[in-house]
C-alpha cells in the first residue's frame, strides 16, 4: 500500500510546516507547526509590514532576534512579533525545535511557504529574489 501525502505538510529545505489553519478555509489567520532541526537554513532576518507573528515553543529551544533582542523560545513560552518588527530564528541547540506559529492576518499563508518550498528544493543556490519576494529583508 503507498503513503499517502500530508496535504497540510509543506518542506522547505529541512524544515518542516505542518498547516493547521490556513488562508484556503477562509481564515484570516494561519497557524502551522514549525520544525526547525539543528543548524536549518530559516530566512534571513526580515519583517512584515501588515502581519503580527505569535510563537509558542512545543520542543526543544528556538531561539529569535527580534529588533536586536535574543529570546530562546522552549516548550511553555511565546513570544509576540508586532508587525514592522525585524525577525529572524535559528535553532543553535543539538535537538529539533518545535513552535507553532500564528500569522495574522492570513496575508502570508500557505500557498506562499508551498511556493518558497518549491524555489529552495531546485538545484543550485536558490533564487534569493524569489524567496525574498514575500519577505522584507532588514
Amino acid at each position: 500500500m503507498a503513503a499517502t501525502e500530508d496535504a497540510s505538510l509543506v518542506r522547505i529545505g529541512a524544515l518542516e510546516l505542518r498547516f493547521l489553519v490556513d488562508e484556503t478555509q477562509g481564515h484570516d489567520m494561519v497557524v502551522f507547526e514549525f520544525l526547525v532541526p539543528p543548524n536549518a537554513r530559516v530566512p534571513e532576518p526580515h519583517f512584515h509590514h501588515e502581519v503580527d507573528e505569535f510563537i509558542y515553543g512545543l520542543e526543544g529551544v528556538l531561539t529569535s532576534t527580534v529588533d536586536g533582542g535574543v529570546q530562546e523560545v522552549r516548550a511553555g513560552e511565546s513570544l509576540f512579533i508586532e508587525r514592522g518588527k525585524v525577525h529572524h530564528h535559528t535553532n543553535l541547540g543539538e535537538t529539533p525545535a518545535k513552535v507553532l506559529v500564528t500569522l495574522q492576518p492570513a496575508s502570508i499563508g500557505k500557498r506562499y511557504f508551498e511556493e518558497i518550498g518549491e524555489i529552495v528544493k531546485g538545484p543550485g543556490k536558490p533564487d534569493a529574489e524569489k524567496v525574498k519576494a514575500g519577505l522584507i529583508p532588514a
